[in-house]
């Protein structure tokens, strides 16, 4: 591994416990900086923001450099901090976080020179599995990771179990035959080669950290994708949104799909993919599939013929097992990780008596998710999609007010725990833990959530963002920063072009 590649090895993850909010107001200017701190900032700046190519010389003398207020500068601008040029306490809390091994760079950024692989068929092995999880676990994760690059750009991945694979994989602590351990749980989380002969694309993970396929721990499909991306050439991000966003933060990974910027990245390149004659190779294992969804698409026309209407308004939207349902005059279409294309279905055909929907929301954690028509909403298990007994309720069960004639949307919010019930210009927050409203509502949505308008028609989750219509117009809202990131158009999720 050449130095280059070293120092281009060094970055990601920064957030386990929950995200690192990054204050507006100005930080506070530390007293003091302790000889620890200040040793190890020098050693953060060096490793991540020095100049590419210096010598690997590690005397503490070396490492503090002329170039040390601007490498600090460099660090602060890249993650939102105030830029003073001195150590503060906010500074230092962002270095001490867990993080990946590369250096900071750009939004979408490929590795000098654009290395990338010259073959379609790119060949892995797993040579040392983690105790966290099983080695079926490991395999069909690893697989899911590459998928999401093989749906995007015209490589395949396949698993080979001896001899020398294109990309060798790896969990161990500490030393694990490179140049550069890992050191400890909490620090740097994984790295990566970038594309090329011998260790080329090779990725090594840290067996010191907890690997979950959950929010607990540090989940492994968001890793090993980042990584992933390295060997085949992405570099960092300053796209907060991005997967090669340098920094790790759990998002929902329940039919996750490669962001916007890392598509464009990494097709930038290796091209589009094209659809095949044959199937892509699938994985070693495979999850297990849901059950068999009965419905069939019905065989109508879309509902006033909107669905590529720059002026499409949704009566409702939500997320149900990583599907995307948007409800519209009786109907809904479905947006499915499992097929290709856009069902269209008729509320009534799939669940009864529920004619039109105002309303939608699914709570994961208890599969399940409801519906709301008029003054009542039903419940429905999300695998089956069969309703629950006892339902529908009225709206005053979940301690809506009795003059209320409709809800308008409805969404719950992961991170939270607490579902958002919105009707004309004002919202509820609700307790699902709790099952009881949160003392202090309602309130106004332009008080709590500027930029989104007055109104909320639809609303839903997904990928780690809230996304609100209003009228035909869409803002994408992350809640973290409670700030609209994009403005989109209700039709662009209908696969119109």
């Amino acid at each position: 591994m050449t130095e280059t590649l070293v120092l281009k090895m060094r970055l990601f993850w920064m957030v386990l416990l929950g995200s690192l909010a990054l204050c507006s107001t100005a930080p506070t200017i530390a007293p003091t900086i302790s000889n620890e701190d200040q040793l190890k900032a020098e050693d953060y700046l060096h490793q991540y923001y020095s100049d590419i190519g210096v010598s690997n010389v590690t005397t503490r003398s070396l490492v503090r450099t002329a170039n040390f207020t601007e490498d600090l500068e460099a660090m602060q601008s890249f993650f939102g901090l105030e830029v003073t040029g001195r150590l503060n306490n906010e500074t230092i809390e962002v270095m001490k976080a867990p993080r990946c091994g590369v250096s900071d760079i750009s939004r979408y950024g490929h590795f000098p020179g654009k290395p990338k692989w010259q073959k379609s068929l790119i060949t892995y092995r797993i040579t040392q599995y983690t105790p966290d999880l099983s080695q079926r676990d490991v395999d069909t994760t690893i697989a899911k990771a590459f998928r999401l690059y093989s749906d995007v750009i015209p490589l395949d991945f396949k698993q080979i179990y001896s001899g020398t694979a294109d990309i060798m994989i790896l969990f161990k602590g500490g030393y694990h035959g490179d140049f550069y351990p890992f050191d400890g749980a909490g620090g740097v989380l994984a790295h990566a080669n970038s594309p090329g002969r011998g260790q080329g694309g090779d990725t090594h993970f840290d067996d010191d950290e907890t690997w979950t396929l959950t929010q607990r721990g540090v989940n492994l499909l968001l890793v090993a994708a980042h990584e992933f991306g390295h060997a085949l050439g992405l570099d960092h991000s300053r796209d907060r949104r991005a997967l090669m966003f340098p920094t790790y933060q759990y998002v929902n990974t329940n039919g996750y799909r490669l962001p916007d910027d890392d598509k464009r990245g990494v097709q930038a390149l290796y091209g589009r993919r094209t659809p095949d004659p044959q199937p892509n190779p699938p994985p070693t294992t495979a999850p297990e599939p849901d059950p068999e969804d009965p419905e069939e698409p019905d065989p109508l026309p879309n509902p006033g013929g909107e669905k590529c209407s720059r002026s499409l308004v949704f009566d409702a939207a939500t997320s149900i097992r990583g599907d995307l349902y948007f409800f519209k005059n009786g109907y809904y279409w479905r947006k499915s990780r499992s097929f290709n294309g856009i069902r269209l279905v008729k509320v009534p055909s799939k669940w009864g008596q529920i004619n039109q929907v105002d309303a939608a929301y699914e709570v994961p954690s208890e599969n399940r998710f409801f519906v709301f028509e008029g003054r009542q909403y039903w419940g429905i298990r999300s695998q089956s999609k069969t309703k629950i007994p006892g339902y529908p309720k009225p709206l005053t069960n979940l301690g809506l007010p009795s003059s209320l004639n409709k809800v308008d949307a409805a969404v719950y919010v992961t991170s939270t725990r607490k579902t958002l019930i919105f009707a004309s210009n004002q919202y509820w927050s609700y307790d699902e833990a709790r099952n009881q409203m949160d003392r202090g509502y309602p309130r106004y949505i332009t008080q709590d959530f500027p930029g989104i308008g007055s109104r909320v028609d639809a609303a839903f989750e997904n990928y780690g963002y809230l996304y609100f219509s209003n009228g035909p117009r869409q803002s994408e809202y992350y809640l973290p920063y409670r700030r609209v990131m994009r403005v989109l158009l209700n039709y662009g999720w209908l696969d119109c072009y």
